[in-house]
């Protein structure tokens, strides 16, 4: 498997490329996907995140990530898998607030944005209930605990 990962940094923050480069490999692993793919992670500040929400998902305020995942045109022959946004300042006070690290959220959120780019979804309740077992599975596989248990003391 072969990844060509362009990572762009809005706001000094966020993981190093090469957390970001694990992290998606094993996914892409565990997918069983071996083609040579690429992919762009850009880490950005609220504005943006929340500028990126209004005009594509029509919903205010910030979120924590957003995938754009590419279809190419029939007939254009692309490894591009997509973009994911990721808003720091909102990754960061998640994890405050569930008393997960830093490092393990991060995680949590490029396991589950490049699963986004592989096509899976969490519309429907049997698609949430797939997608979350394949992040717990991947997450546990990278050494995190279940990003979906939290900390009784919250």
């Amino acid at each position: 498997m072969s990844v060509t990962l362009d990572v762009q940094y809005e706001v000094e923050a966020g993981p190093d490329e090469d957390d970001i480069r694990r992290w998606v490999e094993a996914v892409l692993a565990a997918e069983k996907n071996t083609a040579k793919v690429e992919l762009t992670v850009r880490i950005v500040g609220v504005d943006e995140i929340t500028d990126l929400n209004t005009r594509y998902r029509h919903k205010t305020g910030p979120t924590n990530i957003l995938s754009f995942p590419f279809d190419a045109p029939p007939g254009v022959e692309l490894n591009l898998l997509g973009d994911l946004v990721i808003a720091a300042p909102v990754v960061v006070n998640e994890a405050r607030q569930q008393h997960k690290t830093e490092t393990a959220h991060w995680a949590h959120m490029v396991v589950h944005g490049t699963l986004h780019l592989l096509g899976y979804d969490h519309q429907a309740q049997a698609e949430a209930e797939d997608m979350e077992a394949r992040e717990i599975r991947i997450l546990h596989g990278l050494g995190y605990s279940n990003p979906y248990l939290l900390d009784e003391a919250s």
